[in-house]
């Protein structure tokens, strides 16, 4: 049997995976009538093949790449080459990644977070037979935890946490993601399932001490949390929980698996406009829900570090509802990143135009791996983006970027539709 395992870029974490019994050829790519179809702008419509050349032993197998961006196997470039077992297959530079291996052996390393509720899922024969269940397992309570690798945050035999940092209410705290002048995100384990009909893996955020004692910093917290809770959309974090716990405020969310945008850009490098503008697009349609919502949501800080590319489709996912704001509402305090923050914005005074202004300078930065103040220039009275000097700008592209980002917001595209459509005209 050979399974195939698409796994998160930067720590190698299962997300999905596809099971093959008696399969002699695997076809692999963008079009629906691969075996494998994954939704990524670099990968091609029929990508690679990977075909078994011999069934003794296991067998021998071969990948046979035909996508325009290339095919690396553990890193390497390749045409068409043997393919051992535990191999990594990268579908372009910066593209997805694939662990091939025969007889569908996981390896340990891998059980960080796999299991029935991971994002794992199966084709074929089902991929929970090769994992273990995260579940109360009553011989956990007997585990030695032996065998386990360094790397793993579940045990390999009893599937329950190898190492708990700190437990707050009912949430096993595993690892600490990210810390930040708000607040400290951590990925926890919810040990009791409370939340019943969601992953076990998730994201909890606690308020830093500091902010607890600002009130606006709290209401900026609970603000995020009480908007989440409203809110269903695929691209935007799933609410589970908001609670108080030792005088401290935390939020429980949905774990979102990806890299976003501006670690992408520097990880990778600049995109191809085609890639921009689908992501801004993308990012448009999620505009455009917030927009529409019976009080309308502006978000305040779109920008690349808050825009998220999921590993599994390569669909963006709007991160950091903190600075939320009800349209109508009373002129508040400055938020917006350098580069990114419409002039309305900067005076207190945002608009739903304002998160359009900011796919400009996205787009921008996207194309260009440099911060966009840097393109920010003195035109006539006042100051404006010049991209005529960036070689993949086309003309339309240009007016676009140059439409969205007019000082005055009644110069500008109205919608996120407007704005998506003048976009989907770039391509």
């Amino acid at each position: 049997m050979v399974t195939l395992t698409l796994l998160e870029p930067q720590q190698k974490t299962p997300l999905k995976q596809w099971c093959f019994e008696n399969s002699s050829v695997i076809r692999i790519g963008r079009a629906a009538d691969n075996h494998v179809i994954l939704s990524d702008n670099l990968v091609s419509r029929h990508h690679l093949e990977i075909r078994q050349v011999s069934s003794g032993g296991g067998g021998s197998w071969q990948v046979l790449s035909k996508g325009t961006n290339g095919t690396f196997l553990n890193g390497v470039l390749v045409i068409q080459d043997a393919l051992p077992n535990n191999a990594l297959l990268q579908l372009a530079q910066g593209g997805p990644i694939l662990q091939f291996q025969v007889q569908g052996i996981i390896p340990p390393e891998w059980q960080s977070i796999s299991g029935s509720d991971s994002p794992l899922s199966g084709v074929g024969s089902s991929a929970e037979k090769s994992s273990p269940e995260l579940s109360n397992n009553p011989g956990s309570l007997t585990c030695t935890h032996e065998g386990n690798s360094p790397q793993n945050l579940f045990c390999i035999h009893c599937g329950q946490p190898l190492s708990v940092i700190q437990t707050i209410r009912h949430y096993q705290v595993l690892r600490t993601l990210g810390q930040g002048g708000m607040g400290t995100t951590y990925l926890a384990w919810d040990a009791a399932g409370v939340i019943v009909g969601h992953p076990k893996l998730l994201v909890l955020k606690q308020m830093n001490a500091d902010m607890a004692r600002i009130a606006k910093a709290q209401e900026l917290f609970e603000r995020e949390a009480y908007t989440l809770k409203s809110l269903n959309h695929p691209g935007i974090p799933k609410y589970y929980d908001f609670f108080v716990e030792g005088g401290k405020k935390y939020l429980a969310m949905e774990l979102v698996h990806g890299q976003d945008l501006e670690k992408r850009i520097y990880a990778t490098g600049p995109v191809i406009p085609s890639q921009a503008i689908a992501w801004m697009i993308q990012t448009c349609e999620i505009l455009d829900y917030l927009h529409s919502q019976e009080q309308p949501l502006i978000h305040r800080d779109i920008k690349p570090a808050n825009l998220m590319v999921k590993t599994a489709n390569n669909q963006i996912a709007v991160l950091d509802f903190g600075a939320v704001k009800e349209i109508g509402t009373t002129p508040g305090t400055r938020i917006g990143a350098e580069g990114y923050c419409a002039p309305e914005q900067e005076r207190g005074q945002p608009l739903t135009q304002s998160d359009l202004y900011a796919v400009g300078p996205t787009i921008i930065f996207l194309l260009t791996g440099e911060n966009p103040f840097k393109f920010y220039r003195q035109k006539g009275r006042g100051f404006r983006f010049d991209v005529s000097k960036i070689p993949t700008v086309t003309p339309k592209l240009r007016d676009v970027i140059e439409r969205t980002t007019e000082p005055l917001p009644r110069d500008r595209f109205q919608s996120a539709k407007e704005l998506a459509a003048a976009l989907a005209a770039c391509k």
